[in-house]
């Protein structure tokens, strides 16, 4: 977490918690939501707008983190910006060598290798569980076929419950 940013929740202790404004989608990338988008419906249904200011972004990854009820946020100075997930915490990209990293950019080493009813890849690191980009996905089938990794079945559904994470703490709050 930046200093700023501890400095700020020193600064003011009791600022209300933000839902549903920011999304991360299956690819990694963040939206901002707005009171329109949100109205249209859930995310991903509605997405809301695309973010590309690099220095934001960078910002938002320096500051992603989790509360003990396993919903995820952005932590904006002193508020927590809860983040809509369309599929895991983490989105991970894989290297040429099988390496991965996060969406964050942060290295991850897998542990567990998953495979979902749709064909969806995951893998669980330290840091979490985290969905294999989709353009990564033959990268990953390289790695199988030579034996790094024996995913094993899993139902998406079940993930959130069995690794301990909320796709969508808005969904949580009262209107």
């Amino acid at each position: 977490m930046d200093d700023i940013v501890r400095q700020a929740i020193a600064k003011w202790p009791n600022v209300p918690h933000c839902y549903g404004w920011l999304g991360l989608d299956a690819r990694g990338q963040w939206y901002m939501r707005d009171d329109r988008t949100q109205a249209a419906g859930p995310f991903p249904r509605a997405r809301g707008s695309l973010l590309r200011h690099d220095k934001l972004i960078d910002f938002i990854h320096r500051n992603y983190e989790h509360d003990e009820a396993g919903q995820w946020f952005f932590q904006n100075g002193p508020q927590r910006v809860y983040v809509e997930l369309e599929a895991t915490p983490w989105i991970w990209r894989m290297a040429e060598d099988f390496s991965l990293s996060s969406h964050t950019g942060a290295p991850a080493v897998p542990t567990d290798c998953l495979l979902d009813e749709a064909g969806h890849l995951y893998f669980v690191a330290a840091q979490g569980l985290g969905l294999l980009h989709t353009q990564d996905v033959g990268l990953a089938a390289d790695a199988i076929e030579q034996g790094r990794w024996q995913p094993r079945e899993v139902q998406a559904e079940l993930l959130p419950s069995q690794y301990g994470f909320v796709r969508s703490p808005a969904a949580g709050q009262p209107r």
